[in-house]
């Protein structure tokens, strides 16, 4: 989970997500859209499936990637855990 957040922490790799929300792309078609630098849009996709926030798969020469929403669900229901009110935050004890 600790990768998963560090990954999303980056608003270049937050772009790339973004940009496989309609679908899967190539690698090149996800450089296409930056100005950075190819291996620098390499090093953002390898932290990104590292931390599983996205799938690859080896298509011929290219690399399709795209979104794994197993790991957005499992952050998701992270996030909410730390919302959630817990039985002793009920107890009526106002937070300083």
């Amino acid at each position: 989970m600790d990768s998963a957040f560090k990954a999303l922490a980056d608003p270049t790799r937050r772009e790339i997500l973004k940009l496989l929300r309609t679908g899967p792309r190539t690698s090149g078609e996800i450089a296409q859209r930056f100005e950075t630098a190819w291996p620098t849009i390499s090093r953002h996709l390898g932290v990104l499936r590292d931390a599983g926030l996205i799938l690859s798969e080896r298509q011929g020469q290219q690399i399709v990637y795209e979104l794994n929403t197993t790991v957005f669900n499992d952050v998701v229901e992270q996030l909410l855990d730390w919302i959630r009110p817990t039985p002793s935050s009920r107890s009526g004890r106002k937070h300083a």
